[in-house]
């Protein structure tokens, strides 16, 4: 497996899309925003949901919590059952996120990246896109990161996708079967 992490507007999404391309095996993706997309519509802005204050802050409740585990499982499985798995997310909670994945995750082999963006970068992507709310880039360019171990760190402030993708490639591809380490 391989996990991306970055705040919002970083540029997981493209540099996925280039693994895809630039990786000789398939991978299947999975994003955190797929996650979110796929949560009925009443948990979107609720208690027990998921909302996203006005200045770009993000609070999720528990059964946005009890679902993410079990999303979580769902790729933990395919994974297990031998499927080559690229993860976008956005680790909200700095390492106590990582942990959880790590914990689903023991005995797999797993490349966890960090995707860095310029706090300023990302917000212009965000407004750029027009499907986020303002702020939230800004606001998770630095947490998303605090605690958390990386073996390959990229920075998409002034690099783009590819080169990025290519880097992430590479680290995999001097162990095809155990990345680095999980």
């Amino acid at each position: 497996m391989i996990i991306l992490n970055g705040g919002s507007s970083s540029g997981k999404s493209g540099i996925v899309r280039c693994l895809q391309d630039v990786l000789p095996d398939p991978w299947l993706t999975f994003g955190c925003d797929s996650f979110v997309d796929a949560l009925p519509a009443r948990m979107q802005a609720s208690e027990g949901g998921i909302t996203f204050a006005a200045d770009g802050g993000v609070s999720v409740g528990a059964d946005f919590r009890a679902l993410e585990a079990a999303w979580t499982e769902g790729i933990v499985t395919m994974a297990r059952a031998g499927a080559r798995v690229i993860v976008d997310d956005v680790f909200l909670g700095g390492a106590a996120s990582q942990q959880r994945w790590r914990k689903a995750l023991d005995g797999l082999a797993v490349l966890w990246v960090g995707v860095r963006c310029e706090s300023a970068v990302a917000a212009g992507r965000e407004i750029a896109r027009g499907d986020r709310v303002r702020g939230m880039a800004a606001s998770q360019a630095d947490v998303v990161h605090r605690g958390v171990f990386y073996d390959l760190e990229v920075d998409t402030t002034r690099t783009e996708s590819l080169p990025c993708a290519r880097a992430i490639a590479a680290r995999v591809g001097r162990s095809p079967d155990r990345p680095t380490r999980s």
